[in-house]
């Protein structure tokens, strides 16, 4: 689920990162997910599950906004556990644009891969908090690249962590066509559904609170001009935590 998307409120309301003359603390989130996928008429089923901490720093770079993401988390594949790390880096430009440095994470699990920009400029967050009524918005497809179209609305407020922050309520759905990942000769068609709720911390304008679903319906075009369908379910949930020595032992 990597797509970070541009809201359009009849203008641009660009995802921009808060200009910091210094460096933040780093900021801790609880992080969870859930892959569900069933594939063809042998009804072949199956489920991933997440769960784990992650540590978002936050450095000024040469103007800009330097985050990294680290994430250790327990993988639960079909009943067998392991343990998994991923890391992400990314450079927020004053113009909005997010270039990712380095991306280690097979699972997308780190805030940096979320449908969202991890945090937002004042302007930005004042628009959101006096938000009436829903608008419509676009971003890229996590998978093909092809555009989705949603709606948001102002959710209202809420605490997360002790802490005030403004809530959002987004749908969006697109067309799917592309080839299956490592696969390139078997193609995939069918549509995208996202849905969920977003939280900015109102003070420092982060990424706070994220929960997020979305689901491909479509059909698998084998080589051989065969047939499948292919439903696959990805939820992945953050929520800003107050560090503990178990959170610092992540690091």
């Amino acid at each position: 689920m990597r797509a970070r998307c541009l809201l359009a409120l009849g203008f641009t309301l660009v995802l921009a990162g808060v200009s910091a003359a210094a460096a933040r603390a780093d900021q801790f989130y609880r992080v969870s997910g859930k892959d569900s996928f069933s594939v063809g008429a042998s009804n072949l089923r199956g489920d991933i599950a997440y769960d784990g901490i992650e540590t978002l720093s936050i450095q000024p770079s040469a103007g800009a906004t330097r985050y990294a993401a680290h994430v250790r988390y327990i993988r639960i594949d079909q009943g067998a556990r392991s343990d998994a790390r991923a890391t992400v880096t990314a450079v927020l430009l004053p113009s909005g644009e997010q270039i990712d440095s380095s991306d280690d994470d097979p699972d997308y699990l780190a805030v940096l891969n979320q449908p969202f920009a991890v945090q937002l400029d004042a302007a930005t967050l004042r628009a959101l908090d006096h938000l009436r009524g829903s608008v419509p918005f676009t971003f890229p497809s996590p998978m093909t690249g092809s555009t989705l179209q949603g709606t948001l609305r102002h959710l209202g407020d809420a605490p997360v962590d002790s802490e005030r922050a403004v809530g959002i309520l987004f749908t969006a759905r697109g067309p799917l066509r592309g080839s299956l990942p490592g696969r390139p000769s078997t193609a995939l068609s069918g549509t995208i559904t996202m849905n969920g709720t977003a939280y900015y911390d109102q003070r420092t304008a982060l990424l706070c609170a994220l929960d997020a679903t979305m689901v491909v319906t479509g059909t698998i075009h084998s080589p051989d001009g065969s047939l499948q369908p292919l439903s696959v379910t990805y939820r992945r949930t953050l929520r800003k935590t107050t560090p503990t020595p178990t959170a610092e032992a992540h690091r």
